[in-house]
């Protein structure tokens, strides 16, 4: 079977690169020049416009920012919708609330192709270990899962549609605090006398429950000032954090602790952080205990 992928970001790369090293032909397209030079390198055929996609591949993920690029790759000119058949199965990882897949679904249903939401939960250095949380018809999941379980460890059906979603932004909320409260750990240890390395080689190697791959990950990038070459940025923490919120506030249990980080995370934005990756919000907190002590010099 041949697949289709729209959308070539880091994401939508280490999804290309796991097919074509399980032996699946893919045809892309990517808005960016660059995007599909490296998509071309990795052993894509690069399409010329989204319907292209759809004419050459009756499997087609789509791995894009949000909900504006996913419409005008379904539904603007060329668009993916415009290739469609009854044949087809839409697989759509992006992050997104589940309104958004449930109103694309039913679009694309006219069609007769079969929409799938499929979200990511792991970072990109997980790829080929990754879980997929997939809103939609069971039946439609089984007729990708072989292209999907070249990239993923486990595919879940959790629902109709949109449940992906619902579950990814769930799952966004709880990296965003934990994030942000490991971040603001790592400054107050200094100020409480304990070596940041010290903190994290022990708490990390202790067993403890506090222990959590994004712990591992966070600590490890403050400790390294790794924080320009971002595994997540703030920006789309920022962007994923509100979507969960808003989802949740629409159900009416709006989130209490959610709300306090991303404001945090609003802060590091405005202090020229959003494309770092996540850990930066320590620098936040840092400047703010170091504003602290100063005011009481």
């Amino acid at each position: 079977m041949v697949a289709g992928l729209i959308g070539c970001g880091r994401m939508g790369m280490c999804m290309l690169q796991k097919m074509v090293e399980k032996g699946f032909e893919v045809v892309i397209y990517d808005k960016s020049g660059e995007a599909c030079d490296r998509a071309k390198a990795a052993g894509a055929h690069v399409a010329e416009n989204p319907a292209e996609v759809g004419a050459g591949a009756q499997a087609v993920i789509i791995s894009l920012p949000g909900p504006p690029q996913i419409e005008d790759a379904l539904f603007g000119e060329r668009g993916l919708s415009t290739s469609l058949s009854a044949d087809h199965v839409i697989v759509d990882t992006s992050t997104v609330e589940p309104e958004t897949t449930i109103k694309n679904a039913e679009r694309i249903k006219a069609t007769g192709a079969a929409y799938l939401d499929c979200p990511v939960l792991g970072r990109p250095s997980a790829a080929g270990n990754w879980t997929l949380p997939a809103g939609g018809n069971p039946e439609d999941i089984e007729k990708v899962r072989n292209i999907l379980e070249s990239f993923a460890r486990r595919i879940v059906h959790v629902g109709e549609t949109g449940s992906g979603n619902a579950l990814k932004l769930l799952n966004q909320m709880m990296f965003s605090v934990i994030n942000g409260i490991t971040s603001e750990v790592m400054a107050i240890a200094e100020k409480v006398g304990i070596d940041p390395k010290v903190f994290y080689d022990t708490v990390v190697d202790s067993g403890a429950a506090t222990v959590s791959g994004l712990f591992r990950e966070t600590g490890r990038t403050i400790l390294a000032e790794d924080f320009e070459n971002p595994a997540f940025t703030v920006d789309l923490l920022i962007k994923d954090t509100g979507l969960a919120m808003g989802m949740a506030e629409r159900a009416g249990a709006p989130s209490l602790l959610a709300r306090e980080v991303q404001y945090c995370n609003l802060i590091a934005r405005s202090r020229g952080l959003g494309g770092q990756d996540t850990s930066a919000l320590y620098k936040v907190f840092k400047g703010y205990y170091e504003k602290e002590e100063n005011n009481e010099a």
